[in-house]
């Protein structure tokens, strides 16, 4: 089964009054690269997150991103504290410089909350062993969440992918079943040119035979031919495999394009060459699907 490396997963749960909520998302990206996000006093618990996603994750980028809410706090574990005796003492002091100053402007909401310390944050603990266990618990929740949708994603591009493997296998058919035609074609071309030459003289069958066979030698696609579905069966088998797939994909496609542009370079038949740019437009659209898969 392949996996697409684009996926989303969320959970979600209550401890201690306070909710603690996992989000983990995955993107494309070449390698495994693994980003946590956690409220600071959650921060020894950030390398068992890793180890925990690392574990089922072998390629594409994913942020791991964990806060607590509650009533009492807000987001990233924090909440808001008011000191109401030094705010007391702010405005008793703002009204003396207001009078001996004798300033008309009143004394506002917005100049209290900007003085220092009246208004300040404070973070909101838990416990962080009584933590580990719930944030290991949603964060498995949430990984199942990211897995299946990266799997449903992956179904969509194993359709893409089964249909233009048709198309190719349909043209490079077409390839094979010219093939036998390369050298005659050739013998033709050689001797029409050797009679435009020698203005219709005689042409000597036996130097003639001698330059065909060496053509047909240099123009003899049946190893590229051969190599390339060899090629197209791995790449098939890797559909049904459990292992990450993306990498061996991409390393295939680039062997099918370097054999289809020799089949392209030898065979200079017409029908030949529409073949082989149909089969490179294809590839060239597997490969951009591959970028996708795990």
């Amino acid at each position: 089964m392949i996996r697409s490396m684009t996926g989303y997963g969320r959970a979600e749960s209550m401890l201690g009054g306070k909710k603690i909520v996992a989000e983990i998302k995955s993107v494309n990206h070449r390698n495994a690269e693994i980003v946590t996000r956690f409220p600071g006093f959650m921060a020894a618990l950030e390398v068992e997150a890793k180890k925990l996603v690392s574990g089922k994750i072998s390629r594409g980028r994913v942020e791991i991103t964990v806060r607590v809410d509650s009533e009492q706090c807000g987001s990233v574990g924090e909440k808001l504290e008011i000191n109401m005796p030094l705010i007391r003492n702010y405005y008793e002091t703002l009204r003396e410089v207001k009078k001996e100053l004798k300033l008309k402007d009143g004394i506002t909401l917005e100049m209290i909350a900007a003085l220092k310390g009246g208004i300040s944050t404070v973070e909101c603990f838990l416990d962080v062993e009584e933590a580990r266990h719930t944030l290991l618990v949603i964060m498995e929740e949430a990984m199942q969440g990211l897995q299946q949708m990266r799997e449903r994603e992956g179904e969509n591009l194993r359709a893409d992918v089964e249909m233009r493997l048709g198309l190719i296998r349909r043209h490079m058919e077409a390839v094979e079943a010219k093939a036998p035609e390369v050298p005659v074609c050739w013998r033709d071309k050689l001797a029409e040119r050797l009679r435009e030459l020698t203005g219709g003289a005689g042409i000597d069958e036996m130097r003639l035979m001698q330059e065909v066979a060496l053509m047909a030698d240099k123009c003899d696609i049946t190893e590229e031919i051969v190599r390339f579905a060899s090629h197209l069966t791995q790449f098939g088998e890797l559909l049904d495999g459990d292992d990450a797939a993306g990498r061996k994909m991409d390393f295939l496609l680039q062997e099918m394009h370097r054999e289809i542009n020799t089949v392209g370079y030898k065979c200079a038949d017409l029908a030949v060459a529409r073949s082989v740019i149909e089969v490179k437009t294809e590839l060239a659209k597997l490969r951009e699907q591959a970028q996708n898969i795990e």
